[in-house]
């Protein structure tokens, strides 16, 4: 049989993770380290306070990658309480671009206020201004074969 994989063939159940506190964000950002999207599919809703992306993440966490290929999975990644949002080192303008995320990093304000800084692959960075940390991640598809069939790897 070929194609993608399901959750169930691993008796794993898509992510629905929400995180309040460093703890649970170092989670979240383990979880979504070397995630892609496109530049299109990032959001900021000023009104709700609300910026969303639409990212292709890896499954770090699989629990059957000796029996299939690396896998990725479209989740969306969200952030509440969001005052503003600033980019550093993206073309907004060109709609081709693709972004990774390596990191996110909470800086730490007049509590519970503080700055999330989402470090991308090649100098690029988003920097949301929040009142409290509120950050939520979602599957919203089934798991599919990488494209790359290869996990990412970093240079030591």
């Amino acid at each position: 049989m070929s194609g993608d994989a399901s959750f169930e063939d691993g008796a794993e159940r898509p992510l629905n993770l929400g995180a309040l506190d460093l703890d649970d964000l170092k989670v979240i950002s383990a979880l979504v380290q070397d995630a892609v999207f496109p530049i299109t599919e990032m959001t900021y809703d000023r009104k709700a306070r609300r910026f969303v992306l639409l990212i292709n993440r890896f499954r770090w966490e699989d629990t059957a990658k000796a029996r299939h290929a690396p896998e990725r999975v479209q989740a969306l990644l969200a952030f509440d309480s969001v005052l503003g949002v600033a980019t550093q080192g993206l073309e907004r303008d060109d709609k081709d671009t693709v972004l990774s995320l390596l990191t996110m990093e909470w800086e730490a304000g007049e509590a519970p206020a503080g700055k999330l800084v989402l470090t991308l692959a090649g100098d690029g960075a988003i920097r949301l201004d929040c009142e409290a940390l509120d950050a939520r991640l979602k599957d919203v598809t089934r798991p599919y074969v990488a494209p790359s069939k290869q996990a990412p790897r970093h240079e030591a």
